[in-house]
């Protein structure tokens, strides 16, 4: 006769010891690679448990995937925090925990005075077994057609007041944020589709 499992029960709340960091369901969390050459997973607890005494605590997660970890890769609109909320679920020891950081949305972001090493941003959900993502639309700025990527400073062209281009790496300033979002022209009736392989291709 097989042996009954050991019951286990979930957690309001968990401090993890060797970072001292309390944590809790809907939280995100950077966790430990087996590959120890890549950069830490991010991901988003759904649910904490333990056994009947306390101990042998899992952490049920969903996995933020990064761009390059995607069907199609990193593309160039692509943000440098930016992470796709995928429908990866797992099971982890709540042991392979490594920091708490924040996902914020895509508009949250923008609006950052200064990005830290914990900060990054989504505004796609992404199929890890189709290469789907949702929403499939974006819309395009200026005369390169391209989604607007947060994590480069986008400066509007003072011959035509239209076509833009990427200089370096965001500055973390609010007002550049602000004046990027002035500055670029919105294409709405034309969208760009993200292809089930991860690629694009503009529509109108």
């Amino acid at each position: 006769m097989a042996k009954a499992k050991a019951p286990r029960r979930t957690l309001d709340s968990y401090t993890v010891k060797h970072i001292n960091k309390t944590i809790k369901a809907e939280d995100c969390v950077l966790m430990r690679p087996a590959d120890q050459s890549k950069p830490q997973y991010v991901a988003r607890i759904e649910r904490i448990e333990a056994d009947a005494r306390g101990g042998n605590v899992k952490v049920h997660v969903r996995w933020y995937y990064r761009p390059e970890e995607s069907i199609g890769g990193r593309r160039q609109f692509h943000g440098s925090k930016e992470v796709f909320l995928s429908d990866h679920y797992d099971v982890q020891s709540a042991d392979t925990i490594e920091g708490k950081c924040t996902v914020h949305s895509f508009t949250s972001y923008t609006k950052l005075d200064a990005v830290g090493n914990d900060d990054f941003f989504c505004r796609f959900e992404y199929n890890s077994s189709t290469g789907a993502f949702n929403p499939d639309r974006v819309a395009v700025y200026c005369k390169c057609e391209m989604p607007y990527n947060p994590d480069d400073l986008m400066v509007q062209c003072e011959g035509c007041s239209d076509c833009c281009s990427s200089e370096g790496q965001k500055k973390l300033q609010n007002s550049h944020a602000a004046s990027r979002h002035s500055d670029t022209k919105d294409h709405l009736a034309f969208g760009m589709n993200l292809g089930q392989n991860g690629g694009y291709e503009t529509t109108t």
